[in-house]
C-alpha cells in the first residue's frame, strides 16, 4: 500500500480482506462436511471427542469472520461516505478508529485459523485414510 492512503485505497484492502474470509467460510464448510463423512464410517470414542472438538472451533471462527465482516463493511461504508461526501480524507482518524482494531483482530483471527486449519488437516489424514 502507498505511503499515503486514499479512502478508496483502503476500501479496496477491505474488499480484499472481506473476500479472504468468504474464502475461510467455504473452507470451514468443507471441514464440516468431512467430519460428517468421518463420524458416519468411525465410531471409536475418540474420534467422537475430536470431532466435537473441532465442530466447536469451527463455529468459534465462523463467529469470528461473521463479526470481522459485520466490521469491514460499517468501515467500507464510512469509506465511501468519504468519496461521495467528497469529505478530506484523515488517515490517521481513521486508522486510529477503524482500521487497526480490524487489522489486529483478523491478525488473531488468521493465526487461529492457521492452526485449527493444520490439527484438523492432521487429524483427518490420521483417521480418513
Amino acid at each position: 500500500m502507498p505511503a499515503t492512503h486514499s479512502a478508496m485505497s483502503l476500501h479496496l484492502c477491505y474488499r480484499l480482506w472481506i473476500a479472504e474470509l468468504n474464502f475461510d467460510i467455504n473452507v470451514l464448510r468443507i471441514f464440516g462436511d468431512y467430519l460428517a463423512e468421518l463420524r458416519t464410517k468411525r465410531k471409536e470414542p475418540e474420534v467422537k471427542s475430536k470431532t466435537d472438538y473441532f465442530e466447536k472451533q469451527f463455529l468459534s471462527l465462523r463467529t469470528e469472520i461473521d463479526e470481522l465482516r459485520h466490521e469491514m463493511q460499517l468501515g467500507k461504508m464510512k469509506l465511501g461516505a468519504y468519496g461521495r461526501d467528497e469529505k478530506p480524507f484523515d488517515f490517521k482518524s481513521f486508522n486510529k478508529e477503524n482500521q487497526a482494531p480490524i487489522k489486529k483482530r483478523l491478525s488473531v483471527y488468521k493465526t487461529s485459523f492457521k492452526k485449527t486449519n493444520k490439527e484438523f488437516e492432521e487429524f483427518e489424514s490420521q483417521w480418513l485414510s
